[in-house]
């Protein structure tokens, strides 16, 4: 029980990959709080939760806006009294080539993936160091910002994704630096691509998609949302107690790839 008496507020954290996160540290201990804008997958996330006998709550919350963050933090601070972990993981994708690429859905994936991560980390920060002054013996908090491997090496068709989740790096970097005397460390989590119900319909609409990742992937599969939530345990666990300022790339070795791997037969 690595989070017995933590809490762990989770933007994003209704479905997929953000749910995961929400199994895994309230399967370690920790009270669960998702942020989210689906509301009744939300509410279903929740019910889930307290069913495995875990302690959780849910929060409408759109990350675009500072009043909704804020609110978040003030109803897990209401219902828990404490913050000591954030993942900042909602995040939205949108297709198009560089030309063809609308102003406003640039403003929109920058505005999720990039504005709304820097008000779930003010506002987290905030939370984490009124939970400082008011726990004696607190251990410091934890902020986990959600990248990309596309930070890094970049697909066609995307434009907005991957400029937005390289700033989340330089972003977790400024954070990391600025937080560090108030006990808190920042880190990022750069998934590759990871099993969750939209990339099953992408492989369902594009068949040859797995093959594609088997070439370009050294462990020839995509993630499993749980390897992902365990390297976020890992990372607001004491064990990742000197790391702070890091994106650590959770990839099957695809950053390490040049050409690609050979066909099997």
């Amino acid at each position: 029980m690595k989070f017995k008496d933590k809490v762990t507020v989770i933007t994003g954290g209704a479905t997929g990959i953000g749910l995961a996160y929400a199994r895994r540290f309230a399967k370690e201990g920790s009270a669960i709080v998702i942020g989210d804008v689906r509301d009744e997958a939300g509410a279903d996330a929740v019910k889930a939760l307290r069913e495995s006998g875990g302690r959780a709550a849910y929060f409408h919350a759109d990350v675009t806006k500072r009043q909704e963050v804020a609110a978040l933090f003030q109803g897990a601070m209401k219902a828990f009294g404490r913050v000591d972990c954030c993942i900042a993981n909602a995040g939205i994708v949108h297709d198009s080539g560089f030309l063809d690429l609308e102003e406003e859905d640039f403003d929109r994936v920058m505005d999720v993936n990039v504005k709304g991560v820097f008000l779930t980390g003010q506002e987290a920060a905030r939370a984490m160091i009124a939970t400082g002054k008011a726990v004696p013996d607190w251990r410091g908090g934890v902020i986990i910002n959600i990248a990309s491997t596309n930070a890094v090496v970049v697909q066609h068709g995307q434009v907005a994704y991957p400029v937005s989740k390289g700033a989340v790096n330089l972003l977790t970097k400024v954070m990391a630096i600025s937080l560090a005397d108030d006990g808190i460390r920042v880190v990022a989590i750069g998934p590759g691509p990871t099993r969750t119900e939209m990339l099953d319909n992408v492989i369902k609409s594009h068949p040859e998609f797995m093959k594609n990742v088997s070439l370009r992937t050294p462990l020839r599969r995509p993630a499993e949302v749980d390897e992902i939530a365990g390297v976020a345990a890992f990372l607001a666990s004491e064990d990742a107690g000197y790391i702070t300022g890091q994106t650590i790339y959770v990839e099957g070795g695809r950053l390490c790839l040049n050409y690609m791997m050979p066909e099997r037969p």
